[in-house]
């Protein structure tokens, strides 16, 4: 269940990395490689009446896992988007409750 939610990259770019992110992210988290969903967003970016270029700012929503864990995540995260020539990557972590999520229609707390 990892969901990273990923803005101002491309698509072709994130193709290029996405193997490599995942398959570390998976070993951090202690998953298998299919729990991740990684979702590029296409996204303008305005400032002062112009388009600007946009960093990459990835959501990563998920089941909290704990300070030491999501500072690796992020850390990982933030050397395989480098790798694509970014000069800038911000990471934000938005936790779900399990008693608030549910896999066809049930709970995953129970």
């Amino acid at each position: 269940m990892p969901h990273l939610v990923i803005r101002g990259i491309s698509s072709e770019q994130m193709k290029i990395i996405s193997k490599p992110l995942v398959e570390e992210l998976a070993e951090i988290c202690e998953c298998d490689t299919d729990n991740f969903t990684l979702e590029v967003m296409q996204s303008t970016f305005v400032f002062d009446g112009k388009e600007v270029p946009a960093f990459p700012f990835i959501e990563v929503k998920w089941f909290e896992r704990g300070q030491e864990v999501r500072d690796k995540f992020a850390q990982a995260v933030t050397k395989h988007m480098m790798s694509t020539d970014v000069l800038e990557v911000e990471v934000a972590f938005i936790p779900f409750s399990e008693s608030a999520y549910y896999i066809n229609g049930k709970r995953c707390a129970e």
